[in-house]
């Protein structure tokens, strides 16, 4: 496939390197807006950009009719008119908060720890992330996921930032520190013990192949898609 990356930082060079490494071709390496001359006889997008020009890269990308990988944090509250411009140009759309393989079967996990717990009330839960200290948005996108399985297996409202446990809400409590491409715990704690789920990535290289399989699974296809499509989850 030929492949345009949007978003040329350390993902998308790592995301390269693999791609690469299986035989396809980058032609466009961009860290600016993509304009339609860029786009010519492109089979793939894969945007790894940063939160404020997200919503604009993509939607240029789908009006352009280019599949999209997107594993871009922070801009979700604009998911929806994507999931619309995807759809009135007949393109293909795939988001993911993290694109790790790894992580897709800790949601899966997460998901039915939640259901087991859902009737156990003495468990207060909490969600830690730790992130190298160059990530731009705070709670990382695989915590509020994480959070938003968890709240639709639950009794729980909404996720917090570093607040407190408590019956209503669930607490996200982020920290950045150097080095960390990224660790997410599960808690359950109680007076009597505590259950615990954690993955931690060693490197980007689990975020890079994830997002290349995806990649190669979106070529050619139509809609709005998730990991979960890619992993056959659904």
């Amino acid at each position: 496939m030929n492949i345009a990356i949007i978003g040329y930082g350390k993902m998308g060079k790592a995301i390269e390197e693999i791609l690469i490494e299986r035989g396809h071709t980058v032609s466009v390496r961009l860290n600016r807006k993509p304009e339609a001359d860029d786009l010519k006889n492109i089979d793939v997008a894969i945007e790894f950009s940063n939160p404020e020009v997200a919503f604009e890269n993509i939607s240029i990308l789908l009006e352009n009719k280019i599949p999209t990988i997107s594993g871009t944090t922070g801009w979700l509250e604009k998911l929806e008119e994507i999931k619309t411009i995807n759809s009135k140009n007949n393109s293909a759309f795939l988001y993911g908060s993290n694109f790790s393989l790894g992580v897709n079967l800790f949601f899966e996990l997460n998901t039915h720890l939640a259901k087991l717990m859902k009737k156990h009330f003495d468990y207060k839960i909490e969600i830690e992330e730790i992130h190298h200290t160059q990530k731009l948005d705070a709670p990382s996108g695989t915590a509020i996921s994480l959070a938003q399985q968890i709240i639709e297996n639950s009794d729980l409202n909404q996720w917090e930032l570093d607040q407190k446990s408590s019956d209503e809400n669930l607490p996200i409590f982020a920290k950045r520190i150097d080095n960390v491409p990224g660790t997410h715990t599960v808690a359950y704690n109680s007076e009597v013990d505590s259950i615990e789920i954690k993955h931690t990535a060693h490197s980007r290289k689990g975020f890079a192949l994830g997002a290349v399989l995806a990649a190669e699974w979106i070529h050619g296809k139509q809609g709005f898609f998730s990991m979960k499509d890619v992993l056959g989850l659904n």
